[in-house]
């Protein structure tokens, strides 16, 4: 089925299927940054119905990155053993049906545990599409491909901000989470129209791929670098929403949340275009000189950005900016750690990084 004739044009090569699964990938990634988002947005209300400190309430978005780490090492595991496409539509289930149970919760202990089962589902989703669209696309595209599919987190962002803005306001943010539930319909869609690679469905040799010193080392760099990474991601995003939208005498920009959503807005778009843009300089360039300049420059404009305090105007200016190197370095994850690993082990591995990644950073929204 991979060996489809190749389409014209400059993504010779792509066949439809390629692109069917990409665009899986992309709304599973999209709807999961929705459903986790959500969260920063519904922060404050949160915190006043449950009386929450902030450390309490960051500790709680932590516990959604640390459960997220086990689900995407767990569904890197199922996925070498037992599909791709198949661990995919479960992670989607997954954090769908947590988002909306979330919207349930009557006590700190309840909203615990459905936070918890969601970060499962958002650590599998990763694990298992990224390395769908890796062994499926040609390496000429696997940077712009992996780069269209992280673009989906803006995407997602900028739902949830969008629901945020017109649903908290009137309805509160029980709905809000409840709302989160209907990614579940893309489980079905992605069950029935997406095979798993050739590269998996192939017969394999009988010997199985060990992990090497070397596999191993590569393990711990790209776990680091990634815990790096996130500690400064989840830091900075958990709370901008909250920042924004808090009013001056408790630190905040004084924006209130609709206006919030509109100084959003620019941030995200740039973070669009940052993830999209990584991808097609990482093929051409090489992933890693972009990846390094992406980061150095991230590393010079958030502190800007933190210091701006309710200065709205550079807010706005220096939003895009902060969006767009903040976020488009995450596009290397894909293809870079999927071309480290050998295929029968790189879901396992992959997800390791990301997720071991990712449990390091949980701290930072605390």
């Amino acid at each position: 089925a991979m060996a489809a004739a190749p389409a014209p044009g400059r993504w010779g090569g792509v066949t439809r299927l390629q692109w069917r699964v990409l665009i899986a990938a992309t709304l599973g990634w999209t709807l999961d940054g929705m459903d986790v988002m959500l969260y920063a947005f519904a922060l404050p209300a949160v915190q006043r119905e449950f009386g929450l400190s902030s450390g309490q309430a960051g500790a709680l978005a932590s516990v959604t990155l640390l459960s997220s780490a086990v689900g995407g090492a767990g569904f890197g595991l199922l996925a070498d053993r037992y599909g791709r496409a198949r661990m995919l539509v479960y992670s989607i289930l997954i954090y769908s049906l947590c988002t909306g149970l979330t919207a349930s919760a009557s006590s700190v202990p309840q909203l615990v545990l459905w936070r918890a089962l969601l970060g499962i589902g958002l650590g599998g989703e990763w694990s298992a599409g990224s390395v769908l669209v890796a062994e499926t696309w040609p390496a000429a595209h696997r940077g712009k491909a992996i780069g269209l599919m992280q673009s989906g987190w803006a995407i997602g962002y900028l739902l949830a901000a969008s629901l945020a803005a017109v649903v908290l306001p009137r309805w509160g943010w029980r709905p809000l989470f409840a709302v989160g539930c209907l990614p579940a319909l893309l489980a079905l869609w992605v069950r029935r129209r997406v095979p798993e690679p050739a590269t998996f469905t192939a017969p394999r040799a009988a010997a199985k791929v060990r992990f090497s010193a070397r596999i191993r080392r590569d393990i711990v760099v790209a776990s680091l670098m990634c815990a790096c990474l996130l500690f400064a991601y989840w830091g900075l995003f958990t709370w901008v929403p909250t920042y924004l939208a808090s009013p001056v005498e408790r630190g905040g920009a004084g924006l209130g949340v609709l206006k919030s959503f509109l100084w959003i807005v620019p941030l995200q778009v740039g973070a669009f275009f940052g993830y999209s843009l990584f991808g097609v300089l990482a093929d051409r360039l090489g992933r890693r000189p972009v990846f390094i300049a992406f980061v150095l420059a991230a590393a010079v404009l958030v502190p800007v950005y933190g210091l701006v305090g309710q200065r709205t105007a550079l807010l706005l200016v220096l939003g895009p900016l902060v969006g767009f190197f903040g976020h488009g370095y995450f596009s290397v994850f894909g293809a870079l750690l999927a071309e480290l690993f050998p295929t029968a082990v790189r879901a396992t591995a992959q997800g390791l990084c990301y997720n071991a990644g990712r449990a390091l950073s949980a701290l930072a929204p605390f």
